[in-house]
């Protein structure tokens, strides 16, 4: 069997990211100027309950998957990891053409009840509904081979899916709109059907050529494994994860119903409080799940490579490669906080035009080095089997949350940056927990001493950011300004990586394509 490392994965799966987010922010533009405001509205009303549904039948399944498959080909069992992937199959592209069914059916309930406002929204609901199969069915086939530690058909398989679906989207739209907005919108949204179609074509395409080369039969005899058995433990595997997808959005609407009321009793009107809450919703909270794109990357290559070492015994392999990951993680998202902290307020003026959202960056500046915390441990803790662990933990720090945004939010001189402390409260509760687990399960730690040698670097990278975007503002004004001081403060950053020994020469020999040079320069700079 051909393997890449978790590294090389997390690469691919980061790469992959990167440009579904580019698809997605290219359409998302496109997409408005074409239908404008009320066909874009059309169009969120359906798509949101086709993302809602594939949340709760499919979002868990690649990890489950994957997590089965890595225990199975850990011990030799290759026919074994074969028959998972065959019943999942199988149980899923059943309970796939059921949540289609159900999609179509509930669809005129949706707008009979009021849920959905608008009755224009029917059609475009109901053509979801096979882009809804076929998503569900594709997820098996990544998480066999996220099982295997093969992540390149689940990065094609996305990238291919987004770009499909995006030139259909457009095209669609565009030859149906002198039909009326109903029907562009019902384009538009027909577009995920030939996505999601294309990203199940070329798994499939690659999991055969993959079947005829390279897959070999089990070494030893093994008993057959029960369908019964493996539906079980998908469905003890898989619900806690969905659950757990289904609770990040949940918990970030909480800001939705929580701080433009709370606003409104802090003093402020109703158009402040709506314009504080685009800044600390749409503004803010986008800016700091970009750095989210590796973290997550490296949190789903990390559970089968967890789960493979774990179900061989190999625990320090565990805590290795869960090491690895972690720095690999803090290596960008700690200047990343330490970086928007400093210009939160110029890259706010570079961005969105605005000084306003700087407040509520600056403070959620904090959240970028816990995301990724919370997104390793999570991993660490799912590939070990305890994926209920995280979801429990979740939960608990949106209590946290909750609580800290009502009374926060509501203290004038606070506002909306109180609802981004009552954030930054909840995702340490829910990586302090994810902490406690892991080492009561494997006694891992965070390498803090490593950590504290990146905040140092990072210190020197801001100092530097903030002293040449202050001696440029008043020569080169603001854009230029920040522009040059990003630049000059990554440089910065790179060479006190070097001066603080805060990056480690096995872990850049790992990383793919130039791994090997950067680890022997590395090497001759620590004799």
């Amino acid at each position: 069997m051909t393997k890449t490392s978790f590294l090389r994965g997390a690469m691919i799966l980061t790469l992959a990211g990167i440009v579904v987010k580019i698809l997605g922010g290219v359409n998302r533009i496109l997409l408005s100027r074409l239908l404008g405001g009320e066909g874009i509205g059309l169009y969120q009303m359906a798509y949101p309950v086709y993302i809602l549904l594939l949340s709760i039948a499919g979002a868990g399944i690649p990890i489950a998957v994957s997590i089965m498959i890595a225990e199975e080909s850990a011990k030799g069992n290759y026919n074994g990891a074969e028959r998972i992937f065959h019943v999942t199959l199988a149980f899923m592209s059943i309970v796939a053409v059921f949540c289609g069914i159900a999609m179509v059916g509930g669809s005129q309930f949706l707008i009979q009840s009021g849920l959905v406002r608008d009755e224009r929204a029917f059609l475009p609901l109901i053509v979801l509904a096979p882009a809804l199969i076929l998503s569900i069915i594709t997820c098996c086939f990544r998480g066999y081979f996220q099982g295997l530690q093969l992540m390149t058909p689940t990065a094609i398989s996305q990238m291919l899916d987004q770009f499909i679906r995006v030139c259909t989207m457009l095209i669609l739209a565009w030859i149906l709109l002198p039909h009326g907005l109903e029907a562009a919108a019902a384009g538009a949204t027909f577009g995920a059907v030939p996505g999601a179609l294309a990203g199940l074509l070329i798994i499939t395409v690659l999991y055969y050529r993959h079947r005829k080369k390279t897959f070999a039969l089990s070494t030893h005899e093994f008993p057959i494994l029960p369908a019964f058995s493996i539906i079980r433990r998908l469905a003890v595997l898989a619900i806690p994860v969905a659950a757990a997808n289904m609770l990040l959005p949940a918990v970030a609407s909480i800001d939705l119903f929580i701080v433009p009321q709370r606003l409104e009793a802090a003093g402020y009107s109703v158009h402040e409080a709506t314009t504080l809450f685009g800044y600390l919703t749409g503004m803010a909270n986008g800016l700091v799940q970009l750095p989210a794109i590796l973290t997550i990357a490296l949190a789903t290559s990390l559970v089968p490579a967890v789960s493979a070492a774990y179900a061989s015994g190999a625990n320090d392999v565990v805590l290795k490669r869960t090491h690895t990951a972690m720095r690999i993680a803090n290596t960008i998202t700690v200047p990343a906080c330490c970086g928007l902290a400093v210009l939160a307020t110029p890259i706010s003026k570079l961005l969105y035009a605005t000084p306003a959202a700087g407040p509520a960056i600056c403070v959620l500046s904090i959240a970028v080095f816990l995301i990724g915390l919370q997104q390793i441990t999570s991993g660490l803790l799912q590939g070990m089997g305890h994926t209920a662990i995280p979801l429990l933990n979740m939960i608990i720090a949106a209590v946290f949350k909750i609580t800290l945004s009502w009374h926060l939010t509501a203290i004038p001189w606070l506002g909306e940056v109180g609802a981004a402390w009552a954030t930054n409260v909840d995702l340490t509760v829910a990586t302090a927990l994810n902490l406690y687990f892991a080492h009561r399960f494997i006694r891992y730690r965070v390498q803090w001493s490593y950590v504290g040698r990146l905040f140092l670097a990072s210190a020197a990278m801001a100092g530097t950011a903030w002293f040449v975007h202050n001696g440029l503002f008043p020569l080169l004004g603001d854009a230029i300004s920040t522009i040059t001081a990003i630049i000059t403060a990554g440089a910065v950053y790179l060479v006190c990586l070097f001066i603080f020994r805060a990056i480690k020469s096995e872990d850049a020999s790992r990383i793919p394509f130039f791994g090997k040079t950067l680890s022997s320069m590395i090497r001759r700079l620590e004799k």
